[in-house]
């Protein structure tokens, strides 16, 4: 059996898949970054195999996405490296083909993808403030001695949603330690944080966007369906969450992978190399370019930064 293997490498979560030529996935797994991206997807695909080890499975296709995906598809030997809106909107139009348009809400960023006959139209990312984030959720949840994962249920005991500044980390944090103060319930604190989340994503990543159903809420923050709810108020219309909207940017780069033969082959024992990378400064013209070098066993398999040849680092 042929089988593809997708990887989305972000700054919070490391997600893969397996497929196979039907697009079914086979295999998949959901683990912490842990800022080690490398020893990340060792563990991953150590996850991985273990679903799959009992079938005659051949990986003739890897693909790379998410913050890292140049490292890590260095790593792997992958045959296919994409940017997260694109590999975000081939996994959901492969199980939604008629979405319209795609929240992503992830760790540290955030995304809007427009579709329009299965083809991206538009697009907007959020990088510039962790507000409205699962890292801001975490953050917050730990404050107040709440899970994470409690905050949809919780949110939605609510009947008086506390209103809660979200547009800037730090004004946000200060507007709930004001809430607390003077006496607002947790229920009613945590329901105003779900609907700042959304208030914050559709006047920041959604401005001048034209929103159109069907919508598809994906990233680990579409697990809070205190947010769910808050985007359906906002939109007036139903939002709707897929049970692996939180793999949609590894599946849409495993489908790439099948699409484009794979040039060496793929062997879980990856995970058995030492892996080491170094930033070096170029000092051979004006530019100072940061040139990051990738080792296996000592030995040079890329490099990437420089912006001449100057800076090129040959193996």
């Amino acid at each position: 059996m042929k089988g593809y293997l997708g990887i989305d490498i972000g700054s919070i979560s490391t997600k893969g898949v397996i497929i196979d030529d039907n697009q079914k996935i086979l295999a998949s797994a959901y683990i912490w970054t842990k800022g080690n991206p490398i020893e990340a997807v060792k563990e991953l695909l150590s996850l991985l195999e273990k679903q799959v080890k009992e079938k005659e499975l051949e990986i003739v296709g890897v693909g790379t996405t998410g913050s890292a995906r140049k490292l890590i598809g260095s790593m792997l030997g992958a045959n296919v490296v994409k940017n997260e809106i694109t590999a975000h909107a081939v996994g959901t139009l492969s199980i939604h083909p008629d979405a319209r348009t795609i929240f992503e809400i992830g760790g540290q960023d955030s995304k809007i993808i427009l579709l329009e006959n299965g083809i991206v139209v538009d697009y907007a990312m959020n990088t510039l403030c962790a507000a409205g984030t699962g890292s801001f959720l975490s953050s917050q949840a730990e404050r107040l001695g709440v899970k994470v994962e409690d905050f949809g249920r919780i949110a939605l005991t609510s009947k008086h949603p506390a209103k809660i500044a979200a547009r800037c980390t730090v004004f946000a944090e200060s507007d709930l330690v004001h809430k607390m103060q003077i006496g607002y319930s947790k229920e009613d604190i945590i329901a105003g944080l779900c609907h700042s989340v959304v208030s914050n994503y559709l006047n920041n990543v959604g401005k001048g966007k034209k929103i159109e159903e069907p919508i598809i809420f994906q990233g680990g923050v579409s697990k809070n369906i205190g947010v769910q709810k808050a985007f359906e108020e906002a939109t007036g219309t139903e939002v709707h969450i897929d049970e692996n909207g939180h793999l949609m940017g590894a599946l849409g780069v495993a489908i790439l992978s099948s699409r484009k033969p794979m040039m060496k082959p793929f062997s879980f024992r990856v995970t058995d190399e030492n892996f080491e990378t170094k930033g070096i400064e170029c000092n051979r013209c004006p530019n100072h370019c940061e040139i990051i070098c990738v080792r296996k066993n000592k030995e040079l398999i890329d490099s990437w930064g420089n912006r001449c040849e100057n800076g090129m680092i040959r193996k």
